[in-house]
């Protein structure tokens, strides 16, 4: 038989970080191409005395249905830890518990774009977020980065040029891929104008508290009075991605409309994932569950810039991210990055090719993206001297 597929599905290709994580199924090559938090970072054993007390205590309870807006105890701790911790939320806010920040950001498309609607993001952004609007067949505008973020006048330029522009889609803190974080000038200035221009943004914010070094930058959301801003976060990089457990906060309508589009995508969240999201925020002293993840990958990421510092011999550009799990490298100019990420592999090195973070088929690049919070010290010692040796041979 032959299969005819939707529009919105036909044209959309593989993650291709997913493709080169079947490559890391061979034991032997080191996972520079993942973006998973570090084994040691999982607080296991208090996960499964909470899993354990959840199903002596309130089996029932966490294997039934149970609302879409979410656990209501968590939801209170989350909207309780945005006021405290991060100064965001208004009490014209609402929040809805998703299943993962992927969900927010597809549910946040679904109930705000029509098909050739304008959708503006930083270029080169997440490509989990990139399928989600390409999904939905809106027409995707991409902006370069600069050190400190979005090209502002570049922004400006497109948000004159383009019809509908529903959202800019922004990752401010340790952008996925290439580490940068944009500056609280650029923050409160794209703020400015998307109001302008009358449309929101998305704030994407999985990685901010991974923080472990330079000071804290306020999120947008922490100044939106206008009623504009979208917040995703999660609980994936601080606790475990496979609970699948994220949040978005957002004006009482957006949430209403996401509500009515969850209930027909998966009805609820993961309950138990829920409780013990909710439980482990009650047991645990937050400040210093997350100052144990910072010095986690703060010695990750030295140990591998000390060592492209040493082997790379200043022939590859690369970011020296504050923050987050992503560090993004440039080849010198003209040359042949998919080889490159090829050969990387046949020696047992999977990088993540930077054309998978391009906003269209036809944008350009040399970069490629290495993480440095899936590999072992040894892995990523042993990972970084095989790229410095191919380096050295093609430049």
């Amino acid at each position: 038989m032959q299969y005819t597929f939707s529009d919105k599905i036909a044209t959309l290709q593989p993650s291709a970080i997913r493709e080169i994580l079947k490559f890391t199924a061979d034991p032997q090559v080191i996972p520079f191409a993942a973006g998973n938090p570090a084994p040691e970072a999982f607080p296991t054993a208090l996960v499964g005395e909470i899993t354990s007390e959840i199903f002596a205590e309130r089996p029932i309870a966490a294997l039934q249905y149970s609302i879409t807006e979410g656990y209501p105890q968590l939801r209170t701790m989350l909207k309780d830890m945005l006021k405290s911790r991060y100064h965001a939320g208004r009490d014209s806010d609402e929040l809805i518990i998703v299943s993962g920040a992927q969900q927010g950001v597809e549910l946040a498309t679904k109930v705000l774009c029509n098909e050739g609607d304008t959708v503006i993001c930083e270029k080169p952004s997440f490509i989990g977020s990139l399928n989600s609007f390409k999904s939905y067949n809106t027409h995707l505008v991409g902006i370069e980065l600069q050190d400190d973020g979005i090209d502002l006048t570049a922004l400006e330029d497109a948000l004159k040029a383009n019809k509908n522009v529903r959202f800019i889609y922004l990752i401010p803190n340790f952008q996925n891929p290439s580490g940068k974080t944009m500056s609280l000038e650029k923050r409160k200035a794209a703020y400015a104008l998307a109001k302008r221009y009358g449309t929101m943004i998305l704030e994407d914010n999985p990685y901010g508290d991974l923080r472990f070094e330079g000071e804290d930058i306020p999120s947008i959301k922490s100044f939106d009075e206008d009623g504009i801003v979208i917040y995703l976060g999660s609980f994936s990089k601080v606790l475990s991605p496979g609970l699948r457990v994220g949040y978005v906060c957002a004006p009482g309508p957006i949430v209403q409309k996401m509500v009515v589009a969850k209930q027909a995508s998966d009805v609820h969240t993961g309950i138990l994932s829920q409780m013990i999201c909710a439980e482990f925020l009650t047991r645990v002293d937050y400040n210093a569950h997350i100052a144990h993840l910072q010095q986690i990958y703060r010695k990750k990421c030295a140990l591998m810039l000390g060592g492209m510092d040493a082997g790379f011999g200043g022939k590859v550009d690369y970011t020296r991210p504050q923050g987050g799990l992503f560090l993004w490298c440039t080849l010198p100019k003209g040359s042949d990055m998919m080889g490159f990420c090829t050969e990387a592999v046949h020696r047992k090195v999977a990088v993540v090719p930077g054309s998978a973070f391009m906003t269209s088929d036809k944008d350009e690049t040399t970069s490629f993206r290495m993480n440095f919070s899936t590999p072992t010290d040894e892995q990523i010692e042993k990972g970084v001297d095989i790229l410095s040796k191919l380096i050295r041979e093609r430049f």
